[in-house]
């Protein structure tokens, strides 16, 4: 199951045990989204029907036309009984997006998918909603009538050679003529007229300035005092999104600005930005724009970040908690050609590549804000550990990783200790038992360890492999283990007498205050340690009989 494919019992469908309205309200949500099918007939956790199982063609009509009573603003069709290859019959019924109108069922429930479940979309989310259909629709019509046949020449061949050399696209798309090939990605309509979207990609200047709100663009840099000392604007709609990328990258010099850090006797370049973290960001401000509203995109460089911000925002169902992870296309047709033409990862917002990216250079991860009316994504240029570059090169040449390790080990060494929940936490894990995607290919090659249990649990790296690397790394005594700690604090009060958790914590500063606290109570629990005063005035001491 995933975004836009569900899979249903036959008895949820027919028969005495039927769950009809719960079967309208999953209809509801793919109407809301981008549509969907709703297989009926494969059991959870089957890949084919039941061997024995046979359907009538009037038990689908049935089934379909409850769920047609049970919707409102929602169009389905259906595939008649199909038959698998062990004999077993299911159908299948398709669910198209509701483009003007917000689905709903007929007791008034407005449901959206969002991933591969079905949510409440709430009072505050109608309005949202009712934008993002709006948005959805501004690709697909044609008002300004103009025929493909009128495209520039070059224009049309060269999108189409675009096309062709894209390794990501397949023969049979790429053997269409070239009314079938821009039919497929939404340019034109079934009577030949440029799409909205379709100008945007093959229209002259004029005609991509009369669209509602096409892609302008200002980029500014700032000085230290957050003054203005440079200033580049794109608002004459000269180029297509793809020109117009390509034409930013070569403006923005800033953005490809450099830092060296010295590496045994080399020199390791680490730029400001990662050409792909500003390539991803810049395509994502193209693809999940609201068409439909003012506003230029701005890039804005400071000395220390940039932020990029796009009118609209996030697509319903995505928050700055959960945009690792979940999928929803606000421009699908635009994300689909972005993506075939490689500009953009397709899958979903990229957001997987960014943090990658980021950190695997040992630097922060994205800072994301969203209200109504904008989004605005800030990365930083610094690194939050300049040492955990040369563990993560020397990672990155000797082991594969996937990229979720890649994500979870440039967290770990840039942190040096973290505990699972804090790692869920930058991970935006709801349930840390999905933490062994993410970190137990670290564990089993014993690139990272492990200490404490549960949600006691701590990761660092293995001192032992880069022991081996002789990388040259620096002891921290953030990683020091519990027994340790305890050795200094005792040897601390051996020769200060009494002193307080914050007296503590300031002699040992780079040790965690968090890691500090839970030796000094286990000490206080098991009568290594004496307390006196309350808990804001709360001191420690040896117990008398050490002293």
């Amino acid at each position: 199951e995933g975004q836009n494919i569900e899979y249903k019992s036959l008895k949820k469908a027919v028969g005495k045990q039927a769950d009809l309205r719960s079967l309208a309200d999953t209809c509801v949500c793919f109407a809301n989204a981008q549509g969907g099918k709703l297989v009926i007939g494969i059991e959870d956790g089957a890949e084919l029907a039941p061997e024995k199982q046979k359907i009538s063609e009037s038990d689908v009509n049935d089934v379909v036309k409850r769920l047609r009573d049970l919707t409102d603003g929602v169009s389905l069709t259906h595939s008649g009984v199909q038959t698998d290859q062990n004999g077993g019959q299911f159908f299948t019924v398709v669910i198209h997006p509701s483009l003007r109108t917000i689905a709903t069922t007929t007791t008034g429930k407005v449901l959206m998918r969002i991933g591969d479940s079905c949510f409440p979309v709430g009072n505050e989310d109608l309005t949202n909603l009712a934008s993002e259909k709006t948005a959805f629709q501004w690709e697909i019509i044609a008002p300004q009538k103009i025929r493909w046949e009128k495209v520039e020449s070059k224009t049309l061949q060269d999108f189409i050679q675009a096309i062709k050399d894209s390794d990501k696209v397949s023969d049979f798309i790429k053997e269409k003529e070239p009314f079938e090939l821009l039919s497929f990605y939404q340019l034109v309509d079934e009577e030949g007229f440029l799409t909205n979207l379709g100008v945007l990609w093959l229209g002259m200047p004029q005609q991509r300035a009369r669209l509602s709100y096409p892609i302008t663009v200002q980029y500014i840099v700032y000085n230290e005092k957050e003054e203005k000392i440079r200033k580049k604007e794109w608002h004459y709609h000269l180029q297509s999104p793809k020109e117009l990328l390509e034409d930013i990258e070569r403006e923005a010099v800033e953005l490809t600005y450099s830092i060296e850090l010295t590496d045994g006797l080399y020199r390791n370049t680490i730029r400001n930005y990662s050409k792909e973290v500003v390539r991803e960001l810049l395509v994502n401000a193209f693809a999940h724009k609201k068409y439909t509203v003012s506003g230029d995109i701005f890039i804005e460089v400071y000395p220390d970040r940039m932020v990029i911000t796009n009118p609209g925002s996030l697509p319903l169902g995505i928050t700055q908690n959960n945009i690792l992870h979940e999928r929803r296309r606000r421009n699908p047709h635009l994300i689909t050609t972005l993506s075939d033409l490689k500009l953009m990862e397709g899958e979903g917002s990229g957001y997987d590549l960014i943090y990658e990216k980021l950190a695997m250079e040992a630097k922060p991860l994205p800072k994301i804000e969203s209200d109504f009316s904008k989004v605005s994504v800030t990365v930083y240029s610094g690194l939050l550990n300049p040492e955990a570059v040369s563990i993560l090169d020397y990672v990155a040449k000797n082991i594969p990783l996937t990229q979720k390790e890649y994500i979870a080990l440039g967290i770990i060494a840039t942190e040096k200790k973290i505990s699972t929940t804090q790692l869920a936490v930058k991970l935006q894990l709801l349930q840390e038992d999905k933490m062994a995607k993410w970190v137990g290919g670290l564990l089993d090659k014993n690139i990272i360890i492990s200490r404490g249990i549960k949600k006691g649990t701590e990761y660092l790296l293995n001192p032992e492999l880069f022991a081996q690397a002789k990388l040259g790394i620096t002891p921290s005594l953030k990683t020091l283990e519990p027994y340790k700690i305890k050795a200094l604090i005792l040897e601390y009060l051996k020769y200060n007498g009494v002193a307080g958790m914050a007296e503590i914590a300031e002699k040992l500063p780079e040790v965690m205050e968090e890691d500090i606290r839970k030796v000094v109570y286990k000490m206080v629990e098991e009568g290594d340690l004496d307390t006196e005063g309350a808990k804001r005035n709360r001191v420690y001491q040896l117990p008398k009989k050490n002293n």
